[in-house]
């Protein structure tokens, strides 16, 4: 474990700088322009255009470290989020903020795919998990942290802004002072859009949803706590005990999604939310340390769809289309978390700031309603499904873009890189989509063992009737 530390511990350490100043500014932002009476629907819309330029960053960065390497990427994309941020300090126009923010979502995922394929290509396949275990780590410490700092800044002026710029640029000083030799990358997988609506639509479904959720958080959840009555330091508390107790619960379900159905999984915890919700409507008033343990709850079941929908779909896929898979789960979160923040923005605008909660019980609704073990089928089973569930930190705030840009992939012999052809689609004598029928004679639906219990198989998915 040390020595795993040692060896990658100037990206650590920069990770968790980063990862520390987007914390606080995201959150700085909600609460700046909360105090200023700015709408909930601006608030939301600097949190979209932060995570659009997330999304379509991705393959922007790969390009750049093919022509220029991993260190010069990262101190040119470090140097110009912090542009972005001392730029905020001196022009004061919302429509300006806006593309800042479009910015510094391309270069932080520049930088997250600078450090991500940088480990993903050092590691061997045997210590890849503890790696990147520790990577996780280091992204939610600086997470969590970030909103704990906003303590340090009981007032909202241009103080909290220098700090997160002093954090970006202290970040590149591991970086450029590594002794380790950047590696190169391979190509990305591309999208098979079809050949993947096919095989997993429900992952799909929770993946845009849970996307939806944890945008509307970053963005509007500061707003909420601050218009009930919180101060900057009680709002930081407020959404750092929900985001580490996502990261805490993730090993205990995690163990829990490989022995049983993460279907029941992914609805039971929706059930949660939809009831969680319903108390915070604003028919009753908590006190502050009610609303924190609400927001752990909120953070076990939300910040844990994320890993578990993924999960889901890699049991559904065969394993040589796994990078492709992971591409566009990406894309369809990242899709979830720019819209999210902007429909839940425009609702809280309208109603106030109760609606929140309606948003998230709404979303998770849809989850209730749309997956369901009826609607599981046998068709597309992996053959090595259950896959092991791997957790994962919330995507919209490191990214992960090694989901994107994975540099272990092998065009010999992955072939998420080749054409999906039809065979791969199903027979047109197949059960319709939302049928509840089983599989083939021969299938492996039903009841299948695995680590010497009964679990319902998660083979085959299909979408909406």
């Amino acid at each position: 474990m040390a020595k795993t530390i040692g060896a990658f511990f100037s990206l650590y350490l920069a990770t968790l700088i980063l990862l520390l100043s987007s914390g606080l500014f995201n959150t700085y932002l909600g609460l700046r322009l909360t105090a200023q009476s700015v709408s909930e629907v601006w608030v939301g819309a600097m949190i979209a255009s932060y995570y659009l330029g997330l999304v379509l960053g991705a393959r922007f960065g790969y390009r750049l470290i093919i022509q220029v390497g991993h260190i010069r990427t990262y101190a040119a994309c470090a140097a110009l989020t912090t542009i972005t941020v001392l730029v905020m300090i001196l022009v004061h126009d919302l429509w300006f903020w806006l593309a800042l923010r479009f910015v510094a979502g391309v270069s932080m995922v520049c930088l997250f795919v600078a450090i991500e394929s940088w480990l993903n290509e050092q590691t061997e396949n045997a210590a890849r998990g503890t790696v990147f275990a520790f990577y996780m780590v280091a992204t939610c410490m600086g997470t969590v942290l970030g909103q704990l700092a906003l303590g340090l800044f009981p007032d909202l002026n241009y103080q909290p802004l220098v700090f997160v710029a002093i954090c970006s640029v202290l970040s590149l000083i591991p970086i450029t002072l590594t002794r380790r030799s950047h590696p190169a990358l391979q190509v990305p997988a591309p999208l098979a859009l079809r050949y993947y609506l096919n095989r997993v639509p429900m992952s799909l479904t929770v993946l845009f949803v849970a996307g939806m959720l944890n945008g509307a958080f970053y963005g509007l959840a500061p707003v909420y706590g601050l218009q009930h009555g919180m101060d900057n330091h009680q709002v930081g508390i407020f959404l750092a005990a929900s985001l580490a107790a996502g990261l805490v619960f993730q090993w205990p379900l995690g163990w829990l999604a490989d022995r049983t159905s993460r279907v029941k999984l992914i609805r039971f915890g929706a059930l949660i939310l939809v009831a969680l919700g319903i108390p915070l409507w604003g028919w009753m008033q908590f006190p502050y340390p009610a609303l924190v343990a609400f927001s752990v709850i909120l953070g076990i079941v939300q910040f844990t769809l994320y890993p578990m929908g993924t999960s889901f779909a890699n049991d559904n896929v065969d394993p040589e289309r796994r990078v492709g898979l992971s591409a566009l789960l990406y894309m369809v979160y990242g899709v979830g978390a720019c819209l999210g923040p902007l429909l839940a923005g425009l609702l809280m605008r309208t109603w106030g700031s109760d609606v929140y909660f309606v948003f998230v019980s709404a979303c998770s609704a849809v989850l209730v309603l749309f997956i369901r073990e009826q609607r599981v089928k046998g068709t597309h089973v992996s053959p090595d499904a259950p896959t092991q569930f791997v957790p994962m930190a919330d995507t919209l705030q490191n990214a992960h873009v090694m989901a994107v840009l994975d540099p272990r992939v092998d065009i010999e012999h992955d072939i998420s890189h080749d054409p999906v052809v039809d065979d791969a689609l199903p027979p047109a004598d197949d059960a319709p989509d939302g049928a509840a029928d089983g599989p083939p004679a021969g299938g492996s639906a039903g009841k299948e063992q695995h680590d010497g219990g009964q679990r319902q198989a998660d083979t085959g998915q299909v979408g909406p009737a």
